[in-house]
């Protein structure tokens, strides 16, 4: 791929290893509320571990920006040369399979976005004191640049905040809203204020599933931050091949290199959801936290127990939340019963440049009806939602 780039008195590159980027200077780009999956760390785990790696089909092409003639990292991109769709969370085969039919090659594709991890938040990081706006459009041209320069068919941007869609429409980018379901924390105080704030179905079925698990001799437990004992990191990777082993579709993204890196140097930012019985675990959530948002992303047993699943992902979680004054739960993508547990559908956005006139116009046209659909769900979710005085307004990251 192309290497080098001047943009006035910025000097653009292409890195192929986060670590040849320092630390220091990558961590000085985020802002407080950025998640904790833009970290250098965590980003340095995926690559050094093999999980997001060339031979996974993730080859890492971070995109930095030094201002010139001092070369001070002024702004960055995390960036991936793709040879599949996997792991996105933005399902572009059928766009893959049209242009294939077509005789348009699809892959290799450039994504901006973070490995396995559909979370909103900002994809274009701009140091402090820059000029953010100009910044971001320098990056979204560099990408254009970069997918003409190496005939690539397509530059995706995932999950990203709405201030940088506005700025990639103007550079002709397509729009692709989807749609999560968050938990907001109204100002509880307790797991029974979030109990009775839910529509009185709901929350019998609650106190249901609690108490059965409760009477199958299963207790939940909380790990935090440097709370987490070393012992964990290994079980809690076999938590997470368990649903993989389990499921057909199932695919392993992270390696156990990856937990053992966590383990070194991530504890920060990690919370363990764990279930027990006696000293015996029999299953886990693997989430991270930071500035009052809590991100739930990985689940597994041992043994199957009624109602273990809904307990460990969202009741205990839920509960902690409230504990620890957080505002936001993301669970993650999928899950129409998350609607059911006073979760609310909240907007994603993913941005596309697809350089194909024809292949560009018949996925225009069919976002364009996806994008109603998705709006009228959001509308409809919002307002059927399963608590009493269900959140009225999603919060965006910048």
């Amino acid at each position: 791929m192309a290497k080098n780039e001047n943009e006035g008195r910025a000097e653009l590159a292409v890195v192929e290893r986060i670590r040849d980027i320092p630390r220091d200077e990558w961590n000085a780009l985020l802002e407080a509320d950025d998640s904790p999956f833009l970290d250098w760390n965590w980003l340095c785990a995926m690559e050094e571990s093999g999980s997001a790696a060339r031979k996974t089909g993730w080859a890492p092409y971070h995109l930095v920006v030094r201002a010139a003639p001092r070369g001070r990292l002024v702004a960055a991109c995390p960036l991936y040369l793709k040879t599949h769709s996997q792991g996105e969370f933005v399902f572009d085969h059928g766009w893959a399979d049209a242009a294939e039919r077509a005789g348009i090659r699809y892959f290799p594709k450039l994504l901006a976005a973070v490995p396995f991890t559909p979370h909103t938040g900002r994809r274009f990081l701009v140091a402090p004191g820059v000029d953010r706006r100009a910044m971001v459009q320098v990056l979204a041209r560099a990408l254009v640049q970069l997918c003409s320069d190496n005939g690539l068919s397509s530059v995706h941007v995932n999950f990203c905040s709405e201030v940088e869609a506005d700025a990639l429409k103007e550079l002709g980018f397509l729009e692709r809203l989807g749609y999560q379901y968050h938990w907001q924390n109204a100002g509880f105080q307790t797991f029974d204020d979030y109990l009775g704030q839910l529509k009185s179905k709901r929350r019998y079925a609650v106190r249901h599933e609690r108490a059965a698990l409760s009477a199958q001799g299963i207790e939940i437990r909380v790990h935090a931050g440097e709370e987490i004992s070393d012992a964990m990191f290994a079980p809690m990777f076999e938590i997470y091949l368990s649903t993989i082993e389990k499921l057909y579709w199932g695919r392993q993204y992270l390696t156990r290199e990856f937990f053992n890196l966590l383990r070194d140097n991530f504890k920060r930012h990690l919370c363990f959801v764990a279930a027990y019985r006696g000293k015996e675990l029999v299953a886990g959530t693997i989430n991270l936290q930071k500035a009052g948002v809590f991100y739930g992303r990985y689940w597994g047993c041992f043994e199957d127990v009624r109602y273990l699943h809904f307990n460990v992902c969202y009741y205990a979680a839920i509960e902690h939340c409230i504990g620890a004054g957080i505002q936001r739960f993301e669970p993650g993508a999928g899950g129409e019963y998350k609607w059911l547990r006073g979760f609310n559908p909240a907007l994603t956005r993913s941005m596309h440049f697809l350089s194909h006139n024809g292949l560009r116009k018949a996925v225009a046209n069919f976002l364009a009806h996806e994008r109603r659909e998705v709006e009228a769900w959001i509308a409809e979710g919002q307002e059927r939602g399963q608590l009493k005085a269900p959140p009225t307004s999603n919060v965006e990251t910048e």
